[in-house]
């Protein structure tokens, strides 16, 4: 079998190899504006391959050509005086990835069927395989008529590592490419805003990373860019551009199909900020452009010294005080699990909720309650609060019938609940004005409601030597994975804002995603399918999206939670002049559902 590559990137040069192994005459045409790609023929083993030197004489009595093509040379490299038609020969199956428009992917296949009626073209979608199910697998999607999807389903048959996906009606495949370039555009900037605020908040950037990418505000762009950008490496700009074309190419795919796309939009001009910095050729780096934008210089606070917050952890773990009596206040679902947990494990627990079945269920576990945050914290070790939100902590802590007055010298406090760094600070501060020595542990929480009662959540921990060594019996109980921050109380709440504007923004992107999907009539079960092992994949897309197909409205962190926790973010970026032009549209996004009745959603 003869098969022809026009286009080259350095996955059609390793599908080549692919096809190579198998047997097949490969031939390859790479253009001019591609040639900066050719420089992974020296990864890929390309014994045999010819190299051609036009498009006819790649095409020439090729029974499969695929074809990759940006929309501006795509008709030239079809039907040019060296064009791919003029080599084409009876039966042949064309499969291009292009930036085509749908409408102009149907002009050209119309036109290649009226000067070749008998060669066949496909729609692609080609992308490497990042899920573990399909690592390191080259995936193609292909659409088009069913008899000519078949036929080149039997040429990808048997090649190594590929993964051939038939689809629906032509261009159904382009159309999936776009709902995955949405998602990596707005994870794209998402990451930046991110990594940028939480090294304005004195966390080393690779601490950040290390969390965030086992956490659920990761994503596979998040994992795949930041360290580019901690090392400033040259790829970071290949990243960038590539970004930016494919969300130009989105952003006309929606205006052709009137649908607004309000995360992608400003992601996309915030891509073309970024870019600005080569257009002006004041830099090769938009390292530069990002830090007079941010005021902060991440390469260098990459470079400063680095510790093992997970390490940090294992030790402390092991030199912590023992603690017995601990009162719990704050019997929310993760509240609730994590108390029962405690008492499972052989803590003496006494907890308050203001919500009175709550508090029954937990003393039919066999915990103790009181009707008050004053009565608990009478004679405990330890008090853990996992309240919903600031007001409610200031309040069970100070207001009518609070626990502060009521605390013994030396308790330790931990503050579980998502609050902002700023008021932990404060928090301190007024802990520290008693002069009893009540000593607090910022301690914030991600893993959800079963985790949080099987005790695998992960906590970021931060505060005094002498707070988190009273403490750390109960946090290792409670987690799975247990970081502690440098930085006193306010870090731990750093990192964990980190996560929810990456997690509050890709619940945003994956509910855009899909309902653009569903606009452009594609099955959105298949796409989530499909998306689940490309680039553009977050963990809250492969949490939350499933529920979206299911109409399923179960909770599983109310619309609400992320309009305090983008709120966070948004006060703490004022606050330290960090702009977050991303997670702003996704706040107002969720502010938007809240006042639509959503909000406990």
């Amino acid at each position: 079998m003869s098969v022809a590559f026009v286009g080259a990137d350095d996955l059609s040069f390793k599908l080549a190899a692919s096809f190579l192994r198998s047997g097949a005459r490969v031939r390859c045409f790479v253009p001019e504006a591609d040639r900066p790609a050719s420089a992974a023929l020296e990864q890929v083993d390309l014994d045999g391959l010819l190299r051609c030197g036009s498009p006819v004489e790649a095409a020439q009595d090729a029974a499969l050509v695929i074809v990759l093509s940006d929309a501006d040379v795509a008709d030239d490299l079809f039907f040019g005086a060296d064009g791919i038609a003029k080599g084409l020969c009876t039966g042949s199956i064309v499969l291009i990835q292009s930036t085509l428009l749908p409408s102009q992917l149907e002009k050209l296949g119309q036109k290649l069927a009226d000067e070749k009626k008998d060669v066949f073209l496909l729609d692609g979608y080609i992308f490497s395989g990042l899920s573990d199910e399909l690592k390191q697998q080259i995936v193609v999607v292909a659409s088009g008529r069913q008899d000519v999807t078949e036929r080149a389903r039997q040429f990808f048959h048997g090649l190594d590592k590929t993964v051939y996906f038939a689809e629906g009606e032509f261009c159904t495949s382009s159309k999936i490419r776009v709902v995955n370039d949405l998602l990596e555009g707005i994870h794209f900037f998402a990451s930046i805003e991110a990594m940028y605020l939480g090294v304005r908040a004195g966390i080393h950037p690779s601490i950040i990373y290390d969390i965030i990418s086992n956490a659920a505000g990761s994503s596979r762009i998040f994992v795949e860019l930041v360290p580019k950008l901690m090392s400033e490496d040259p790829l970071l700009i290949y990243f960038l551009n590539s970004a930016k074309k494919n969300a130009s190419h989105v952003m006309d795919m929606a205006k052709s199909v009137t649908f607004p796309l309000p995360l992608l939009g400003v992601a996309y001009q915030q891509l073309i900020h970024g870019c600005s910095a080569v257009i002006r050729g004041a830099s090769s780096s938009p390292l530069k452009v990002w830090e007079a934008a941010f005021g902060v210089n991440i390469v260098d606070a990459a470079s400063q010294q680095i510790y093992d917050a997970s390490k940090l952890a294992d030790q402390l773990v092991m030199e912590s005080k023992a603690a017995k009596r601990i009162g719990f206040i704050g019997l929310g679902a993760m509240g609730f699990g994590m108390a029962s947990h405690l008492l499972k494990s052989g803590f003496d627990v006494v907890a308050y909720d203001v919500y009175k079945p709550t508090m029954a269920r937990f003393a039919d576990l066999g915990g103790s309650t009181k009707s008050s945050p004053e009565e608990v914290a009478k004679d405990v070790e330890i008090l853990i609060i996992m309240v919903a939100n600031e007001f409610q902590a200031d309040s069970v802590l100070y207001g009518n019938a609070g626990a502060v007055p009521v605390l013994s010298a030396g308790t330790s406090v931990i503050l579980s609940s998502t609050v902002s760094p700023g008021f932990m600070i404060r928090l301190n501060r007024r802990l520290e004005a008693e002069c009893r020595e009540i000593k607090l542990v910022d301690a914030p929480v991600s893993g959800g409601v079963k985790r949080a009662a099987d005790g695998t959540l992960t906590i970021m921990a931060s505060g005094t030597d002498e707070a988190l060594h009273c403490t750390g019996s109960v946090l290792s109980v409670l987690s799975e994975k247990l970081y502690i921050i440098k930085g006193g109380c306010g870090a731990a709440s750093s990192v964990k804002m980190v996560n929810q504007l990456l997690a509050g923004v890709h619940i945003a992107s994956a509910a855009e995603a899909m309902a653009f999907a569903a606009r452009l009539n594609l099955r959105t079960r298949r796409v989530f399918e499909i998306l689940q092992h490309a680039r553009g994949y977050s963990w809250m897309f492969g949490n939350r999206v499933p529920h979206m197909l299911d109409n399923d409205y179960t909770p599983y962190s109310a619309v609400d939670i992320f309009v305090k926790d983008l709120g966070i973010v948004s006060c703490e970026s004022s606050n330290s002049s960090i702009p977050v032009h991303v997670s702003s549209i996704a706040h107002q996004l969720f502010i938007s559902g809240s006042s639509a009745g959503w909000g406990s959603i």
